[in-house]
């Protein structure tokens, strides 16, 4: 099989190829990646060398470019996003190039060569819940430029889909974290400011509840949609830990030997959602799918990467780094 993976020098995409890779080594493996913010060649140091691994510079905004690597692969897995909420508050533009036109520009090109799409979405389309679980024909009710570009993201691809029989495929994931996550997220910016002894700031109370997912189990559940789900329909992918960023915060301190001290509550964000929350029964029974590890498994695993592997953070922009405190 060979797979086209766009956004593979990121977190979610990094991991996948790694994942991949690892069960099954006879799969051949594109990473198109534009090398732009969030992208880092050290996450995938270890398969550089791979012989049926290949990275191509390039962005999903280029038909060109894609019309040459997809008309040479089976899938694509589209991890190519803009994803931080902050930065979609801050500048929306770049957030609808990659997240809308992008995704237009790979959906034309599936339609054209008959290949097949994965579409990586996220639990943030159904907007802020206050009970209850989002399962996959729940109503999209996105608040923040970047969930509102993913749910425009799922619509372009349902309508290709229905309008040209196009064989596709969305998933949705609720907060994903482990090795190689962008330090500007709350629990890799958490472990590098508690290594600084420095303060860590909070949104609110920090009661906002988010389901954390470790992001090797995320992959896994790609796999499996992979090879047994079905064209046309949407998978929800849950960790089944929902907790505040207070409590996960506190859980890494603790993991840490650090003391609470430092925790520093700030301004709240412009239109931070309460509640994200999925039901993923649906890929619970369908594929016979469930995350591998507990919260604090997965927590004291990412813990200890990032520990081992401060050096990982050189080839990370000072820009992202400053908002961490971090200093080379």
């Amino acid at each position: 099989m060979k797979i086209l993976v766009t956004g593979g020098l990121g977190f979610i995409g990094s991991n996948f190829i790694i994942n991949i890779l690892k069960k099954f080594p006879e799969y051949d493996i594109v990473n198109l990646d534009d090398e732009m913010y969030g992208s880092n060649h050290l996450n995938l140091k270890s398969v550089k060398n791979i012989k049926n691994y290949k990275f191509v510079k390039g962005n999903i905004c280029n038909p060109k470019i894609l019309k040459k690597l997809i008309k040479k692969c089976d899938i694509v897995v589209n991890f190519a996003a803009e994803s931080h909420v902050d930065r979609s508050i801050s500048n929306p533009k770049p957030f609808i190039d990659s997240n809308i036109v992008g995704v237009f520009n790979i959906l034309e090109e599936i339609k054209n060569e008959k290949k097949q799409l994965i579409q990586i979405s996220t639990d943030e389309v159904f907007g802020s819940l206050k009970k209850d679980s989002a399962n996959e024909n729940y109503k999209l009710n996105p608040s923040s430029p970047y969930a509102s570009s993913k749910a425009a993201a799922e619509l372009l691809v349902n309508s290709y889909v229905s309008t040209f029989d196009c064989k596709c495929i969305i998933t949705r994931c609720t907060n994903n974290f482990g090795p190689r996550q962008f330090p500007e997220k709350l629990i890799p910016k958490t472990i590098l400011l508690a290594y600084q002894n420095k303060k860590i700031p909070i949104y609110g109370s920090g009661k906002n509840i988010r389901d954390w997912i470790f992001v090797n189990d995320h992959c896994d559940a790609i796999l499996k949609i992979i090879a047994r789900g079905e064209n046309g329909k949407s998978y929800n992918i849950s960790g089944q830990n929902e907790l505040d960023n207070i409590t996960i915060v506190k859980k890494i301190l603790k993991l840490m030997g650090k003391s609470t001290k430092n925790i520093e509550f700030v301004e709240d964000r412009p239109g931070h959602d309460f509640r994200y929350s999925l039901n993923a029964s649906k890929i619970q029974k369908e594929l016979q799918w469930s995350p591998s590890l507990d919260i604090d498994q997965s927590l004291k695993h990412t813990v200890d990467w990032y520990l081992e592997n401060i050096s990982w953070l050189k080839n990370t922009p000072k820009a992202i780094l400053a908002k961490t405190g971090w200093k080379n």
